[in-house]
């Protein structure tokens, strides 16, 4: 009797750990707060959209519904024609979500995988702000 008690507890552990396992979100990571501003990380979201040498990821910086800045985050890119790309993570500064999302930044000669990823991280990284703010 005592040995059925302890498997039925031990199934019940089991089977609460698991739920909370599953319940757990994985995204928990893609959008915390610093500094008072809210702050998506593409890391998780966008691993399916690479540069030249991989992917791109960004984290957006918003407050008040307006992108504060751009940044981007470790990646495999060459440095010389990442360095071009650069200025383009300045496009959405200021803006509103919805303007944001709006904008189309020209792609940067020279550097075109590489612009277009991060422009692709930042569309999906303020696509899911709106979906989940």
């Amino acid at each position: 009797m005592r040995k059925q008690a302890s498997r039925l507890l031990f199934g019940t552990v089991a089977v609460a750990f698991m739920a909370i396992l599953i319940s757990a979100n994985s995204n928990d990571n893609i959008i915390t707060t610093e500094n008072g501003m809210t702050v998506v990380n593409t890391t998780e979201l966008t691993r399916d959209i690479k540069g030249f040498k991989g992917i791109t990821p960004v984290k957006i910086f918003i407050k008040k519904n307006k992108v504060v800045k751009v940044e981007a985050l470790p990646n495999r890119e060459t440095l010389k024609f990442f360095e071009k790309v650069k200025p383009l993570l300045k496009h959405w500064d200021g803006k509103t979500i919805k303007k944001a999302l709006n904008s189309e930044p020209d792609a940067i000669t020279g550097a075109t995988y590489s612009s277009d990823a991060i422009m692709k991280n930042v569309q999906v990284g303020l696509e899911y702000y709106n979906d989940h703010k």
